[in-house]
């Protein structure tokens, strides 16, 4: 991985996206992980107000993010005392790309209980070899993150991307999002969040076409540090379509669920 950032600011809302970016179906389109972190994060600087965070983050793709230069715009849909709701798109020559809607709301007080329904999520394994994806593009946003599958049961596969979910993985980054800034914590989950159902995979994306629509990612706390972890199973029923649903972990504990839609048809 030889790019220093997945995007270069070039000032005025626009960003140049560096070869990292690029999905697993090919160099020329984006995985949309980087993309929904770059609206993530122009929505936390819009009219950020102390005391507040962004709660949810909805995200809907009507056409594939191509590696080149985007705009990137946010603005108020609605402004109250304890609640806004935000709306953002990003724009490639004029055309859009990705559409996002979030809900930025005051912080829970101090004396919240600390609540998590979820089963723990095995620690963060050792050091493993890059991974692969079967008929992937392995030289973007792939090779750019740090997968860490924890092991399976004895006897079983190797878990990794290829083998059915459902799934867990750890992942970190390995560049940041912009040159020469921090991540914050809502970008690293919307960078990581839109794998989940590559995490989940268990209809067969090579012989038909499977492929996410959208992505909602709803955090009741920021997470905390570099590493995070993706639970993630898929729903799908004749006659209707797939869901990817996942829980989204640090260190300390769960932080959120990602839910996404999938297009499950014939190629």
């Amino acid at each position: 991985m030889t790019s220093e950032a997945f995007y270069r600011s070039l000032g005025g809302g626009r960003y140049e996206s560096s070869p990292a970016t690029a999905g697993p179906w090919g160099p020329k389109t984006q995985h949309a992980g980087p993309p929904s972190a770059l609206i993530g994060r122009a929505m936390e600087r819009h009219g950020a107000r102390t005391g507040m965070r962004i709660a949810r983050v909805t995200l809907d793709l009507p056409r594939p993010v191509p590696v080149g230069d985007l705009d990137v715009e946010v603005t108020t849909v609605h402004a109250g005392g304890r609640t806004e709701l935000l709306e953002g798109r990003i724009t490639s020559d004029g055309r859009t790309v990705l559409l996002a809607r979030a809900w930025r709301l005051v912080a829970a007080p101090a004396g919240t209980p600390g609540l998590s329904p979820l089963p723990p999520v095995p620690p963060v394994p050792g050091p493993q070899p890059p991974q692969t994806m079967a008929g992937a593009y392995p030289d973007g946003y792939v090779s750019a993150m740090e997968w860490r599958f924890p092991p399976g049961a004895p006897g079983a596969a190797e878990p990794g991307f290829d083998t059915p979910g459902p799934g867990t993985v750890w992942a970190r980054q390995r560049i940041p999002l912009v040159a020469g800034e921090a991540d914050t914590p809502l970008t690293r989950a919307l960078t990581v969040a839109d794998t989940s159902w590559a995490v989940a995979f268990e209809l067969d994306h090579r012989a038909g076409l499977v492929i996410n629509t959208d992505v909602t990612v709803a955090l009741h706390r920021d997470p905390v540090g570099e590493w995070l972890c993706l639970r993630s199973a898929t729903a799908a029923a004749p006659g209707g379509s797939g869901l990817a649903h996942g829980e989204l972990h640090d260190p300390a504990g769960e932080c959120g669920r990602i839910l996404q839609t999938l297009l499950v048809t014939e190629r």
